[in-house]
């Protein structure tokens, strides 16, 4: 038994040797890890950030009704382009019926104040003509007569203008709608059969179009608190419309807010950029877009890929290979970064590799 337990023990002893030997002997020809090796390079490193916004029209303009109705006519669509003055639509005036049978009841009072004025003015005429009363007393009942004759002509004026929009002395109707600047028509948001209010000094009145120049656009965008300190206006942006992709925009930088708001939990500040157009492409109002803002530019700067750099202690290290496969850390000294490459100011030449992290 015990010579059993011997040759047991013996035998455990001698695979566990083998075992070792077999191990050991692999490890031996495993092949030794080989690094990639990368070399600094000459390149423009531009550090940019960007802005979300959309495009407008500089000067958007609401036309509203002067009188309140029904709208009869509209000569426009969506798209038109309009000169100042030219006619919107036309609208059918309903005129309160207090106001009417007011203005009636001033016609009527008129015209009886006229008829006893002229029975009394040619009274006085033919006692003027006989000499029996003075020049001065004459003209007294001349004027009142005259008075008579314009009040009876105005409430008459305000009758016709309650009910079709014209006097009879002007030739502007005020039921016709004109534009009042040129422009393209944005928008109709009253179509015929629409009641409509005026305007007044109590309210905005109902709009009846919407009017631009869309050969002026600017770029409206917010910009984070931590990048705006970085802005100036002159500045150029690029901006690229989502409607529109692969082909970019230019626009120069012309306001900054002075106040920022608070945008998804981050304060933001408005800008403002007037548009390069290109006459081959048409830009429509509201499109989005997203401004790229140059902050600072290098070129032909000698840069590396960041992710190759060891940040230890606010020190920046490469590892520089010294012999194949063998590598020292090195402190550089780096500058500007654009996320991917960041520029080397010294410590490192053009002509030396590091190794890829």
């Amino acid at each position: 038994m015990k010579k059993f337990l011997m040759f047991g023990l013996l035998g455990l002893v001698v695979v566990i040797f083998l075992g070792t030997i077999v191990f050991l002997y692999k490890k031996s020809q495993q092949q030794p890890v080989v690094y990639q090796i990368d070399s600094p390079t000459t390149t423009t490193i531009i550090k940019k950030t960007v802005a979300i916004g959309k495009v407008i029209p500089r000067r958007e303009i609401e036309v509203k009704s002067q009188v309140s109705g029904v709208v009869e006519k509209v000569y426009v669509i969506a798209g038109q382009t309009v000169k100042k003055g030219d006619v919107l639509a036309k609208i059918t005036l309903r005129p309160s019926m207090l106001n009417v049978n007011s203005a009636e009841s001033q016609v009527q009072s008129a015209k009886i104040n006229l008829q006893n004025s002229e029975s009394e003015y040619n009274r006085q005429k033919k006692l003027y003509a006989q000499k029996l009363i003075s020049e001065s007393e004459y003209n007294k009942f001349l004027v009142s007569y005259n008075l008579q004759k314009e009040a009876l002509s105005s409430a008459e004026n305000y009758l016709q203008l309650l009910n079709s929009g014209v006097t009879k002395n002007s030739d502007k109707v005020s039921n016709l709608i004109p534009a009042t600047v040129d422009g393209m028509v944005l928008d109709v948001p009253n179509k015929e059969g629409a009641f409509i209010v005026e305007s007044s000094t109590f309210q905005s009145g109902t709009s009846l179009a919407v009017l631009a120049d869309m050969t002026d656009m600017i770029f409206e965008g917010l910009v984070d608190e931590s990048e705006v300190g970085k802005l100036r206006e002159g500045m150029e942006l690029v901006l690229n419309i989502g409607a529109l992709q692969g082909k970019p925009f230019t626009a120069i930088l012309e306001y900054i807010s002075p106040k920022g708001v608070t945008d998804q939990g981050t304060i933001k500040f408005q800008i403002r950029a007037a548009v390069k157009l290109n006459k081959e492409l048409f830009l429509r109002a509201n499109y989005s877009a997203n401004a790229d803002i140059v902050l600072e530019k290098k070129e032909n700067v000698l840069a590396i890929n960041e992710g190759n750099l060891l940040i230890e202690e606010k020190a920046s290290f490469v590892e520089v290979e010294t012999a194949p496969q063998k590598f020292e850390k090195r402190e550089v000294k780096t500058g500007l970064s654009d996320g991917i490459n960041i520029e080397i100011l010294s410590g490192l030449k053009a002509s030396e590799k590091i190794k890829h992290r």
